[in-house]
């Protein structure tokens, strides 16, 4: 908030509560909304929709998905969405390298993660979701502050108008249940290699559709720059990411998980 434009604004606005009412409606103005799903066929890419206006896309497939979430962004009042199926070049090598290396803090950063659970009716259960189960999904349930479940047809999970449902204590149980991870790292996670070998634990009930994002979606989540070269075997991209953690932390229990 150091701009020319900033300063020119809070110069004209004689009282400090003016000038921190403009800080506050400038800082709500850039805040965005991430998407948290599972990826299916019919996914829009940035060149799907570069150009276009999202409303008059398709709603077949993904195109559908993105229109809702849009659509639950402004419902919650913010003006920027931000979806990994199509903010991102999948075409440029170096920004999927450096989108991987910044997607825990692209999450971590949002005001709001709205998670579509496609495979959860309106009457389902949280537990029973393929979402709980996937690598990437690890890192977009820790990151955001705050997060509201939405079920397939896109209905509040069990109607919770909370703006956040992980302080919700049923919902934290259910999580808990499911990931075996504690409600203190659910609500509030902090990246690191502090617990190393129990965050390698929460990862192993997990599965990529590619073997090696196993431990590149884990990459963030220990805060770790590591490069990422698709078509190296899992067990290549787990070996340099312990080699890392044990290097850094000096934990060997890590090897053992």
């Amino acid at each position: 908030m150091k701009s020319k434009l900033y300063k020119r604004l809070t110069s004209v606005c004689p009282t400090r509560d003016g000038r921190q009412q403009i800080h506050i409606d400038i800082s709500r103005h850039f805040q965005y909304v991430t998407l948290s799903h599972r990826w299916a066929d019919g996914e829009p890419s940035l060149r799907d929709i570069e150009g276009h206006t999202i409303y008059g896309l398709s709603i077949k497939g993904g195109f559908g998905k993105l229109q809702a979430f849009c659509r639950v962004a402004l419902e919650w009042n913010y003006l920027w969405a931000w979806s990994d199926t199509c903010c991102i070049d999948k075409h440029s090598s170096a920004e999927v390298q450096e989108t991987i290396g910044s997607m825990f803090s692209w999450y971590r950063n949002s005001a709001l993660t709205i998670v579509h659970l496609s495979d959860v009716p309106d009457t389902g259960s949280l537990e029973e979701s393929e979402w709980l189960r996937r690598g990437w999904t690890l890192q977009e349930l820790l990151a955001p502050e705050r997060v509201v479940f939405y079920t397939k047809s896109w209905s509040l999970y069990k109607n919770l108008a909370s703006p956040n449902h992980k302080a919700d204590v049923a919902v934290l149980e259910e999580l808990g249940r499911e990931t075996k991870i504690e409600s203190r790292f659910l609500k509030r996670f902090y990246p690191g290699l502090d617990d190393a070998r129990k965050r390698l634990q929460w990862a192993s009930l997990r599965r990529t559709t590619r073997a090696e994002d196993i431990a590149y979606s884990l990459f963030g989540i220990f805060n770790l720059h590591l490069p990422v070269m698709y078509g190296e075997s899992a067990e290549n991209a787990l070996g340099r990411l312990l080699a890392e953690i044990v290097s850094q932390s000096g934990d060997v229990s890590v090897l053992d998980w």
